[in-house]
């Protein structure tokens, strides 16, 4: 054993009696949120947008690993153009975890938060994004060299690929990163990197795999769709009927399950976790794919670190269904199925934190269960009046900051 995995396994023993939340914790994260801890999330989309935007005063060094198979709105566009990973989410992350002070770059965030208007003429969106290449458009003018040509450059690289893309609704922060993608070979991890040196991100971003692939989705009544988009009950109607697997494919017609690895750096970030959680957002699209692929759930066994999983309060379309069990049961069984090997169930996952006197949760009985396979279920405030049915980030940022 290691002298890492020693210091782990002392604070284990010592966590087991913590104050939840505890004061002096989040004190000494607050003042000096460069040395806060390395709390890792699984997620995707925006329900981690509001404790993004705050832990940041806590910490500079949360990890961040984010589904790419987001398969609606102009991500879609762009995923289906491209054949790529889905950029949006990344770039809703980054903007979130972004330095928003005039310490960070306050013109270069704007740029990237920018998005063209879904009503201007096409020829009128062209010549917008021809003078923002040729330096003449104010939001990109007033941007100091060299920041000012690497944007320059991705999006002259995004044009001259573009085709028949449309540019209504489009994010210039998504062409960018998308110009980059295509400039590093269709890597996305450097630029990435570089955005977030762009835009002052005080955490680290990465996408769980960088692949252009989709979630297939067989449903109880043995109905299979493919798509995101088709599941979140946001641009479609919910799902009629439960979800009874889940899992990646390259096809959209003929869906056949991929086997797809994690890289080693994503391996890497994960054991390098002080805390590892699985937060709300929507249970299968923004949580369950992060561990579809392969070495995933290795991975967070292999860190001796705590695990914990924040269970959604309010209404889920893709929980149809389901008990708090289920949810549960689910979880362990796509982490499970992404190890290598059997693992015991208190290897990935410690605690369940719940509101259960304001939260709004699925069925709660026989939740108990989990105690015998040394998963603990914590009851703790996380809800408040202005934020119901929902968990409030500055009651939960405490607790994580008190596990980590």
């Amino acid at each position: 054993m290691n002298i890492k995995e020693s210091a782990r396994n002392k604070t284990l023993q010592i966590r087991k009696t913590i104050r939840i939340p505890d004061p002096l914790t989040v004190a000494k994260s607050l003042k000096a949120p460069e040395f806060g801890p390395g709390i890792l999330f699984f997620s995707g989309g925006s329900a981690l947008r509001k404790l993004s935007q705050e832990i940041i005063k806590y910490s500079h060094n949360t990890i961040h690993l984010i589904t790419p198979f987001d398969s609606g709105g102009s991500s879609a566009k762009i995923r289906d153009s491209f054949k790529m990973l889905s950029v949006g989410d990344l770039r809703n992350r980054l903007m979130a975890l972004a330095d928003k002070s005039i310490k960070g770059n306050p013109d270069i965030y704007e740029l990237f938060s920018y998005r063209f208007s879904k009503d201007e003429s096409e020829e009128k969106l062209l010549s917008r994004l021809i003078s923002m290449i040729k330096g003449h458009n104010k939001m990109v003018s007033c941007i100091p060299d060299p920041m000012r040509k690497i944007i320059r450059n991705h999006l002259k690289i995004f044009l001259n690929n573009m085709h028949d893309f449309s540019l209504r609704g489009a994010s210039i922060g998504n062409l960018i990163l998308t110009g980059g993608y295509l400039n590093n070979e269709r890597h996305i991890d450097p630029v990435v990197f570089l955005f977030s040196k762009l835009v002052e991100v005080r955490a680290t971003v990465r996408p769980v795999i960088n692949e252009f692939m989709d979630i297939a989705v067989l449903l109880q009544d043995g109905s299979m769709f493919v798509g995101q988009h088709l599941l979140s009950g946001k641009e479609h109607e919910p799902v009629k009927s439960p979800v009874k697997e889940i899992f990646l494919t390259k096809s959209r017609n003929k869906p056949v399950k991929e086997n797809i690895s994690i890289r080693q750096k994503t391996h890497d970030l994960i054991m390098d976790a002080d805390l590892i959680c699985y937060p709300m957002g929507s249970f299968y699209s923004s949580l369950i794919a992060n561990f579809l692929p392969a070495g995933v759930g290795s991975a967070i066994s292999a860190n001796k670190c705590l695990k914990v999983y924040i269970p959604n309060t309010g209404n889920d379309p893709e929980q149809l269904g389901m008990k708090m069990t289920d949810c549960i049961d689910n979880l362990l069984f796509y982490l499970q199925s992404s190890c290598s090997e059997k693992v015991k169930e208190e290897d990935i996952l410690n605690y369940i934190i719940m509101d259960i006197k304001n939260g709004d949760y699925p069925e709660l009985s026989d939740i108990d269960k989990y105690e015998k396979l040394g998963i603990k279920v914590v009851n703790t405030e996380l809800i408040t009046e202005e934020s119901k049915p929902y968990i409030d980030e500055d009651k939960l940022i405490p607790v994580l900051l008190s596990l980590a």
